[in-house]
């Protein structure tokens, strides 16, 4: 509960502050750099250029990065340095209150980013987002890594392009295997069949006549010993 808790405040504080960054950032754009960098130099600020552009490039994409939850230890780091910049040389001479010039804006925005540096944008963003994916795919990787050992490999299976070599007669030259075919079985020659006799013996006659003439057939008794 107290996480959630957090992770909401996170993103409200993160949202309240970019908006408030960016609207200056953008200002200094519309405004132009010569004229920010024309201003820095009145104000007695060192290398006006430099910080002009640092300044305003730092609070505008900062800013964004805020809102959106991307980076937000860096843009914390580098609004932090920006604040404390404009604090320095601009507004710690002149009091607390934002009337009178003093710091007080810059040292709430500060001292937000400050804590954004410490403690990170919560994970409603988009760097609680690239973390778990990234956390994921290490732990799947770290899973497959430990299951490597115990996955039997698989059966070699060889292309059925590839040719292989058998070693030559007599220590020659290594020649392609030829490739072998299932044996076929030998043809077995078939055996002629005995022809059928197309004769008939003379008593199949006697008694085809005997059918014919309507008489009895005569059969040869033989003879008493």
């Amino acid at each position: 509960m107290k996480r959630v808790v957090f992770d909401i405040a996170a993103l409200i504080a993160r949202i309240v502050t970019g908006v408030i960054f960016v609207t200056h950032g953008w200002q200094k754009w519309q405004g132009g750099l010569g004229a920010t960098s024309q201003g820095f130099r009145e104000m007695g600020i060192p290398m006006p250029e430099l910080a002009a552009g640092f300044a305003t490039v730092v609070e505008t994409v900062g800013g964004i990065f805020l809102i959106l939850g991307l980076l937000v230890r860096v843009a914390g780091f580098l609004l932090l340095v920006n604040m404390l910049g404009a604090i320095a040389f601009v507004h710690g001479g002149n009091g607390v209150l934002t009337a009178s010039n003093g710091w007080e804006l810059p040292g709430a925005l500060g001292a937000l980013s400050l804590l954004f540096l410490a403690l990170g944008g919560g994970r409603i963003g988009l760097d609680s987002i690239f973390r778990a994916i990234f956390r994921r795919r290490s732990e799947r990787r770290a899973a497959e890594d430990d299951l490597a050992p115990y996955t039997p490999p698989g059966p070699r299976v060889e292309p059925s392009n590839v040719t292989k070599m058998q070693p030559g007669h007599a220590g020659g030259p290594m020649t392609p295997a030829q490739p072998t075919e299932p044996a076929e079985p030998p043809e077995v020659p078939r055996q002629p069949s005995e022809p059928r006799s197309s004769r008939l013996n003379d008593e199949d006659m006697r008694e085809i006549d005997a059918l014919v003439s309507d008489e009895p057939p005569q059969h040869n008794k033989p003879p008493n010993r």
